[in-house]
């Protein structure tokens, strides 16, 4: 038998004070380590119950700011001052740079296009007939499904369910709007009250399970890219040629034929996006706001356009089509997160879609601060400059 002592733990109370420096000692006991840092956080633990078990304290990432960066978007107007939680030299300078240039050129138009999140059951039969006949039973019976998944919550709302069948499976896709929260929890509840409401009233499935993996929840996929999970959101701007000169020591053709050629790259290489990075600004932002940062999986996915206009400007775009965000629930109400938020103006009700918007804008200006670094060749004496501890 092991003989490690076992994590301290309080039924009464597991974020006090004392169970949090027991659990301190033994850290330090079993590791020889004193905690300096990690011990050291500047709110109630209490508030973290409910996103932390076994509190010790605090991971401490440094936040920069950049921009600020012009948005003319449905939900975000304005101007912006961006944090971004990271430890990669360079970042926040280089967004910084592309937002600059995305401001002067008068601004990012940014456009939420759909918007839901899934929740994926698999029903199991005898046969493919069945199973097919059941997606026709499904589509009968929405009233009654969605009454009763809709019971769990006053927020979720079910769209549409998707119906997918293969040998003797039946595959769905449970489609809810869910406000400003993200939603993966609040859709599991909604689908599994549906699923039980289903099971009953339909009598003929074998078995079944509430997630199939056909949700990809946590992992990139081309369903997501194309059905859209969280948020579809669009920024938008187009440079002129001599800004994009005496900025960034590039030209439109040069970045336009770039792109074409990281196409193909990108074909071969079978990416989900087809820009440069845009999981590194999402990233920084996902931290400093409090977002669940394991959907960057799904998040990553980018689309990246471009073209040359008859006056010789680039246009430029890219769309994110599983965007997914939330201004209410999760880490999101953490004291260092909410601040965060409050930079955006994105604390309170029905900020969500504003907040998708900002974290388009961002994206846009990290692809053209770092695809025109690769253009000019300026990339790795950037990174030389300013990325390098020394």
């Amino acid at each position: 038998m092991s003989s490690a002592k076992r994590i301290p733990y309080s039924k009464e109370d597991n974020y006090a004070p004392d169970i949090i420096g027991q659990r301190q000692k033994l850290v330090e006991e079993a590791t020889g380590l004193k905690l300096q840092h990690i011990s050291h956080y500047s709110f109630d633990p209490h508030v973290a119950q409910g996103n932390i078990e076994n509190f010790i304290g605090v991971a401490q990432i440094p936040i920069g700011v950049a921009g600020p960066l012009l948005i003319h978007g449905e939900h975000a107007q304005g101007e912006f001052y961006i944090p971004m939680a990271t430890s990669e030299g360079t970042l926040v300078a280089s967004y910084s740079r592309g937002m600059k240039l995305l401001s002067m050129a008068g601004g990012v138009h940014c456009t939420v296009t759909e918007d839901q999140m899934q929740r994926a059951p698999v029903f199991v039969f005898q046969s493919a007939r069945e199973a097919r006949e059941f997606g026709k039973w499904i589509t009968q019976n929405m009233d009654g499904i969605r009454a009763a998944a809709q019971s769990t919550s006053r927020i979720a709302k079910l769209k549409h369910i998707e119906c997918y069948q293969s040998n003797k499976f039946l595959f769905t896709r449970f489609n809810y709007y869910t406000g400003d929260a993200a939603g993966q929890n609040m859709v599991g509840r909604a689908t599994y009250a549906a699923c039980l409401w289903m099971v009953k009233a339909h009598g003929g499935v074998a078995r079944w399970f509430l997630e199939s993996n056909f949700a990809t929840d946590k992992k990139g996929s081309q369903i997501n890219s194309i059905m859209t999970r969280g948020k579809r959101v669009t920024a938008e701007c187009t440079i002129p040629a001599q800004l994009l000169k005496d900025l960034m020591r590039t030209s439109p053709e040069s970045l336009f034929y770039h792109y074409n050629v990281a196409n193909v790259a990108g074909f071969l290489a079978g990416v989900n996006n087809n820009g440069a990075h845009s999981p590194n600004g999402i990233t920084a932002m996902f931290i400093a706001t409090g977002q669940d940062v394991a959907n960057v999986s799904e998040s990553s996915a980018g689309i990246m356009y471009c073209e040359l206009t008859p006056e010789g400007s680039l246009y430029i775009s890219i769309t994110i089509p599983s965007l997914i965000v939330a201004t209410f629930g999760g880490g999101t109400g953490l004291p260092t997160q909410q601040e965060c938020m409050a930079m955006l103006g994105c604390e309170g009700k029905d900020k969500v879609n504003k907040l998708a918007e900002i974290v388009a804008g961002v994206v846009l200006a990290g692809e053209l601060s770092l695809s025109s670094a690769i253009s000019s060749h300026d990339w790795v004496s950037s990174h030389e400059q300013y990325g390098r501890n020394r």
